[in-house]
């Protein structure tokens, strides 16, 4: 009957997951729903997670409580603890006895005494080799994790990963798309100013495009807002 119990906590944990992805896609929310269930469903009393901006700095996004957020951000500035050791080599890291860490971590093992947590367990939020970010699983004692906990929260933070990454992919692809769209409306401008000014001048559109481009290049501007002065009559060539 326990077992049963759990799967259906398990199943609703992924649905309360899925839920963030459907309506107003907001990553801060996925991931702090993320730590939430994992506290709920695994063996543990806290949790903090930390994800890789664009420009390639860790930043805090997400944690259960402020004292593992002040310790997630010393782990940022520092430089060391178990979160950066995971998310720098892409694989769980694993500590039963934080104050057995010797001077592995000082700064982190001494924060983490001061909150009562005893041990840790880091999750890498990766897939297909790209690692986005890993998240600290606190206990008020020490041991690890059970094999079937660690699959569980492996499985939330790969799913996760995914979700945030997709959105990433569909994000950078929406930019794309508006460059090409520009680029394609720059396109029909500038032949549209080539064919005007071959017409008035009476001369080629080939050289047409010469006197765009190098009006263009000695004022610093683009080729679309000099097709469009020319289009607009405000710019004779």
């Amino acid at each position: 009957m326990e077992t049963v119990t759990r799967a259906s906590r398990v199943s609703a944990a992924f649905v309360r997951i899925a839920r963030t992805l459907v309506t107003d896609y907001d990553v801060l929310a996925l991931v702090q729903t993320l730590v939430e269930e994992c506290v709920d469903l695994l063996d543990a009393s806290a949790a903090g997670l930390m994800l890789v901006g664009p420009d390639g700095v860790l930043q805090v996004l997400a944690s259960t409580s402020d004292e593992t957020y002040v310790i997630e951000v010393l782990q940022r500035e520092t430089g060391a603890g178990p979160c950066i050791d995971c998310y720098t080599t892409g694989s769980p890291v694993t500590i039963r006895d934080i104050a057995g860490t010797g001077d592995r971590w000082p700064k982190f093992k001494d924060a983490a005494a001061a909150q009562g947590y005893k041990s840790v367990h880091a999750f890498p939020l990766r897939v297909q080799g790209r690692t986005i970010g890993a998240m600290n699983l606190f206990r008020p004692e020490t041991g690890e994790l059970s094999e079937e906990d660690i699959a569980i929260g492996q499985a939330l933070t790969d799913v996760s990963t995914i979700s945030i990454l997709q959105e990433r992919t569909i994000r950078e692809s929406s930019v794309v798309n508006d460059q090409l769209q520009r680029a394609l409306n720059s396109r029909v401008l500038t032949e549209q100013a080539k064919g005007m000014i071959a017409h008035m001048s009476n001369i080629s559109t080939n050289d047409a495009f010469q006197l765009l481009r190098a009006h263009a290049r000695s004022h610093n501007i683009t080729l679309h807002d000099t097709a469009k002065a020319v289009l607009d009559r405000t710019l004779t060539l």
